[in-house]
């Protein structure tokens, strides 16, 4: 089994930046394909970013592309994402997902049904 621990959110300023890390453990992350999520208050949670197995491919929600990178230390079994120029919109909860793959390296996946494990989750605030 696999655990997911999220790390690196807070409150930053309108126009700043952070950089979330999802650690993995259990499981080599080198045989997943990840993403990351996030669930405002009363809203449903939303893909953000998404990068293959082999790290090759990534994949944006519009909303976010331009600002936010997401990447990935096979050896230090985590998965990043930088979020630059936030806007107070971005406030949420901010979750990343493992899904084990076997044969398409190269795909990326933006349904959070398509994920197998989550992360609890790290809040991330932009507010002045």
């Amino acid at each position: 089994q696999v655990q997911l621990v999220e790390s690196g959110g807070g409150l930053v300023q309108p126009g700043g930046s952070l950089r979330l890390s999802c650690d993995v453990s259990g499981r080599t992350l080198s045989i997943y394909a990840m993403g990351w999520f996030r669930q405002a208050p009363g809203k449903e949670r939303e893909f953000v970013a998404a990068i293959s197995r082999g790290g090759s491919s990534t994949d944006y929600a519009d909303s976010v592309k331009g600002r936010f990178t997401i990447s990935r230390d096979n050896a230090k079994q985590t998965v990043y994402l930088q979020m630059n120029s936030l806007k107070p919109e971005d406030t949420a909860v901010y979750h990343c997902a493992a899904k084990e793959i076997r044969y398409l390296i190269g795909a990326t996946y933006s349904r959070p049904n398509e994920y197998d494990d989550w992360g609890q989750g790290t809040q991330v605030t932009v507010s002045s």
